[in-house]
């Protein structure tokens, strides 16, 4: 049966999330701000894929841009819900339950506010379990579909005009953009609701289970808190099933921001034969060795914590800090139809000058 989330729930999606944003944006005030609405205000419920009728129709809720403390961004929480009101209403039928396209530090909230407004419930299945850099690779394998999909948005800066709201239709690859060039006029973040399919279709191709897998590895670490940083490292390494690749000071951080959104570079830590290099797209996307032979690559997680087992996101890294590298295999996490398509890699690949999709498409499906 379904769980209905409470405000205990928050802190540990928020903190389970931090750890599969893999060194990700995303705030964790903002994933508070979402989850304390929801909480306070309705019942949002979590539920099993199972729990749906292979015909209900599920949707994905996403945040959408890459807002540095630069650009003027506003989101509330109401967005979240508009977005899926104007889906409802383009679609001319209910939706009955939302995915989101990652876990983060907000976005595994993404629908709790949706869920306690308007009833439409959390499933439990997520676009990847980790995050990712571009939308396409939690689209669940929409990305190169002809068929057409409706998304939508809503959000922006109230105080400098820039609230937006639209609907779109086509292919996903053709209208996902257009909802990048919103939420970039919106001041650099918005909420969307995208791509309704039905249940059945998302049982399939999503990452199933991927929001109460946040929610365990939080309640562990919220325990383990009470120990010290050392407590929380071996828990999360024991719920998660990974293990720390490598720890070290940070010795290089080569990362830049580009026109298209993306902080992309690389990341060294340590000196000569023990050095490890981070390869950088929004988030760690591989980790080579010294010779440059390959240790950890997408959609495995790869994440960063702190000396405090604190998980740190790109931009809070400095050169000469102490880190640990934590690395969840692909093979033992669940994997989603978007991270198996050869065609979310190629990007990927350009923007960062390594080879990902071999290494990824080895993942057993």
């Amino acid at each position: 049966m379904g769980r209905i989330l409470v405000e205990k729930d928050v802190e540990a999606a928020v903190k389970g999330g931090s750890v599969y944003a893999a060194g990700g944006g995303g705030w964790a005030d903002h994933g508070r701000m979402l989850g304390y609405a929801a909480v306070s205000i309705g019942k949002p419920e979590l539920v099993s894929i199972d729990e749906l009728d292979e015909n209900d129709w599920v949707a994905t809720a996403a945040a959408i841009g890459a807002p540095a403390s630069t650009t003027p961004w506003e989101m509330r929480g109401v967005d979240y819900v508009r977005a899926v009101s104007l889906l409802q209403e383009a679609l001319g039928e209910k939706i009955t339950g939302l995915i989101i396209g990652q876990n983060g530090k907000s976005s595994t909230l993404n629908a709790w506010l949706p869920s306690a407004i308007l009833g439409t419930k959390v499933v439990d299945a997520v676009g990847d379990i980790r995050a990712h850099p571009t939308g396409d690779m939690g689209s669940i394998g929409m990305a190169g579909s002809p068929e057409q999909m409706i998304q939508t948005a809503a959000g922006g800066n109230r105080d400098e005009n820039r609230y937006i709201e639209l609907v779109v239709r086509g292919a996903t690859a053709k209208i996902s953009p257009v909802l990048r060039a919103a939420s970039d006029q919106s001041g650099g973040f918005i909420a969307s609701a995208r791509n309704p399919l039905r249940a059945s279709y998302v049982k399939k191709n999503a990452a199933l289970g991927g929001i109460s897998m946040a929610l365990d590895l939080g309640e562990a670490i919220i325990e383990a808190e009470k120990k010290n940083a050392t407590a929380v490292i071996d828990a999360i390494c024991k719920v998660t099933g990974g293990h720390i690749l490598t720890s070290g000071v940070i010795t290089k951080k080569d990362v830049v921001y580009t026109k298209e959104a993306f902080d992309i570079g690389t990341v060294t830590i340590g000196t000569g034969a023990s050095a490890r290099t981070l390869h950088v797209m929004n988030e760690y996307m591989a980790v080579d060795d010294a010779d440059g032979a390959r240790l950890a690559t997408f959609p495995s997680v790869i994440t960063t914590l702190s000396e405090e087992a604190e998980p740190l996101s790109v931009g809070q890294l400095r050169e000469g800090m102490t880190v640990h590298v934590l690395h969840v295999p692909m093979d033992i996490i669940p994997l989603s139809a978007s991270v198996l398509d050869p065609s979310v890699y190629p990007v990927c690949e350009k923007a960062m000058g390594i080879e990902i999709a071999r290494y990824a498409l080895s993942a057993k499906a």
